[in-house]
């Protein structure tokens, strides 16, 4: 075949793990307790501020309670001031009560008001308090695992509980050579397939590492992938980057070779005598191998090579029609 030359898009192979593009891990935010209920399960999608698991509260709720009384009899002091205070301020101006007197009243009123916004206060704290004993989503996402039983008791030192993945969302975290980094960038077109699958997933690249690692010479490429029940953090997966196209000639896989030298194809020279031609292999792909250099694609490329084919012999050969 006469290959030519076709726009092949540049591919980078690379492969590495699937993680939770935002993990959220999750914990006690309140002073904790034993767990009475625990009402999801991994694999399940959960809303934000969703109850994770339930908090026994049985001790809190009665202290709320008795803070809520104590604003009751605190208000009744204040009223009972108050009603002082309005009284003493109709006999003041007949001179029964001194200014003294009627200063003294309005600081118990100040004081009996302020001691109602003092239960006030207290009571709004053990609501609030009472409120962060579940634990609840921070965000809207998927159950990636749990740490917690019923019965268990828990703390704020009993560390993560549950993790989630922030909206479900996925990435595969590859690592590329020096080189192949400088090919990519944000954006970039990538195909993912988890191993065991024949899924071929396409996003594109969020995230490029601004550094490399010394001793690997490696840099991190983050691929977001969108959520798939076959996507499971900690798996590994292949990635295939579409790092730009060019003009290169695309030739069978029966038509390159590898030899002590490199990869090489057998060429139909003048006098139709067989020749081998050094070449480099780019980007393979189902649609063939690319050249990067070798071939000016004008040459007649031996398609399928034969054991007993040798460079110097002499062939009839039989062009074959290409898509171009």
């Amino acid at each position: 075949m006469i290959p030519g030359k076709q726009s092949v898009e540049a591919q980078i192979s690379a492969n590495g793990t699937i993680a939770a593009r935002r993990e959220m891990p999750v914990g006690i935010a309140g002073e904790g307790g034993q767990v009475v209920r625990v009402l999801v399960e991994p694999g399940q999608w959960v809303g934000a501020g969703q109850t994770l698991a339930v908090i026994d509260r049985s001790v809190q709720t009665q202290q709320a309670a008795a803070l809520a009384a104590s604003i009751r009899v605190s208000q009744a002091d204040a009223d009972l001031a108050q009603a002082e205070l309005e009284r003493a301020q109709a006999l003041v101006g007949r001179g029964f009560i001194s200014k003294a007197d009627m200063d003294r009243k309005r600081a118990t009123r100040d004081a009996a008001n302020a001691r109602v916004r003092v239960a006030q206060a207290q009571y709004a704290e053990a609501q609030a308090r009472n409120g962060r004993l579940n634990i609840v989503a921070p965000a809207a996402g998927l159950v990636l695992t749990r740490q917690i039983e019923p019965g268990q008791i828990v703390s704020s030192g009993s560390g993560v509980l549950f993790r989630m993945a922030k909206g479900g969302e996925m990435e595969m975290m590859a690592q590329l050579a020096e080189a192949d980094l400088q090919r990519v960038a944000v954006g970039t077109r990538a195909t993912v397939t988890p191993v065991g699958t024949s899924l071929n997933i396409a996003y594109q690249v969020w995230q490029v590492s601004p550094v490399i690692n010394p001793d690997t010479r490696q840099g991190m490429v983050r691929i977001a992938v969108p959520y798939s029940t076959s996507l499971r953090p900690g798996g590994f997966a292949d990635a295939r980057l579409v790092a730009g196209s060019a003009e290169a000639p695309l030739l069978p896989e029966s038509a390159v070779q590898s030899g002590p030298e490199g990869s090489f194809v057998l060429i139909v020279g003048k006098n139709n005598e067989v020749e081998r031609r050094v070449v480099k292999v780019g980007s393979v792909s189902d649609a063939g191998v690319a050249i990067a250099s070798g071939l000016t694609g004008n040459e007649r490329v031996v398609v399928l090579v034969s054991a007993f084919l040798n460079p110097g012999d002499k062939v009839k050969p039989v062009l074959q029609k290409t898509s171009n």
